[in-house]
């Protein structure tokens, strides 16, 4: 816990407002003109490029604010934070801009990993030190990643849902997008971890909410309205599922349903301790940020030729949730 207590209590000021969006300044047009070095020359100053899946994401939102925070350490770095709306349509548009506006590098967190693909390996063409983070794109030849491991974040919170859902349980499945790495690696792990263990268990509904509480919301409304019995939410990520406990709040008939997540965001740790949330895993923004500048910096100024690098993911219960919201506290994330 040294180690973590650290990193988290180390966001300071800055990530006071992570997870919001009015504390998260994003820039939500084209990324600005100005001069960049395909050869990579030694500069004063590199000018970096986050272009960020979509704000209204409350990871995606507290990961931007954590890349800004941690750009402030490096004097040789410029980041400036865009912001591609969950539109892979604007997302592609601002890696082009980028690209043509000549930054140094390019720090992408992909909508879609399919469908950013060839935008990447345009930045990669270009001679632009090119990153891809939550999620990586696999197999792009000259493109680095700063990830975690999305199989694992998925496995550990299915193999405690082994012992917790019970016998002949309903459940719903909430998903990310489509196409997203993250997502269905976590759906992949819930498969062979816990579905594929327990033949027993019946998805009784699963769609893509496209990581949204709102979206979630609204689907747990109908499906709470359709099913009267419903044992446990299956979410990929913290988001929607607070979004579908939220629909079923106050229901007398959802009482004592569990809940699952990753991400383990400050929301979850308090739906977690008010006994709402049964469990998520960790998947530190505050870390995600520091290894994205470390390995950009490490790219730009050649101290390494490439980087791929994962963080870990910690289970977070009502065993142990106390720890994380002390910290997420001190680092200013929930209010004392």
């Amino acid at each position: 816990m040294k180690t973590l207590t650290r990193r988290i209590i180390a966001l300071g000021v800055a990530a006071a407002a992570a997870i919001s969006l009015a504390g998260c300044a994003v820039t939500t047009g084209n990324p600005g003109s100005g001069g960049g070095s395909e050869e990579r020359a030694p500069k004063d100053e590199y000018r970096v490029a986050y272009i960020a899946r979509a704000q209204v994401d409350s990871f995606a939102a507290w990961l931007a604010n954590e890349m800004k925070a941690e750009a402030e350490n490096y004097d040789d770095i410029t980041l400036e934070v865009f912001d591609g709306q969950a539109d892979d349509e604007i997302e592609n548009k601002m890696i082009e801009n980028a690209i043509a506006n000549k930054f140094d590098a390019i720090i992408i967190q992909a909508n879609n990993g399919e469908a950013q693909r060839p935008y990447i390996e345009q930045a990669v063409a270009a001679g632009i030190v090119t990153i891809t983070t939550n999620p990586r794109v696999d197999d792009i030849e000259g493109a680095s990643s700063v990830d975690a491991s999305p199989y694992d974040q998925g496995a550990v919170v299915a193999q405690l849902a082994l012992e917790q859902i019970p016998e002949n349980a309903k459940v719903v499945v909430l998903n990310g997008p489509g196409g997203n790495f993250h997502s269905t690696e976590r759906r992949a792990a819930w498969q062979k971890e816990f579905f594929d263990e327990r033949p027993d268990v019946t998805i009784v509904e699963e769609n893509i909410a496209n990581w949204n509480k709102d979206e979630a919301l609204r689907l747990m409304e109908d499906w709470s309205l359709a099913n009267s019995e419903i044992d446990a939410i299956i979410s990929m990520n913290d988001n929607m599922a607070a979004g579908a406990l939220e629909a079923v709040k106050g229901k007398s008939n959802f009482d004592g349903i569990l809940a699952y997540g990753v991400d383990g965001t400050p929301e979850a740790t308090l739906l977690i301790q008010e006994g709402q949330m049964t469990a998520t895993t960790l998947q530190s923004a505050r870390d995600l940020a520091v290894l994205n500048l470390k390995a950009v910096h490490d790219l730009l100024t050649g101290a390494e030729d490439s980087v791929n690098v994962d963080i870990d993911n910690p289970l977070i219960t009502t065993d142990n949730v106390q720890e994380y919201i002390d910290l997420y506290k001190e680092a200013g994330l929930i209010k004392k």
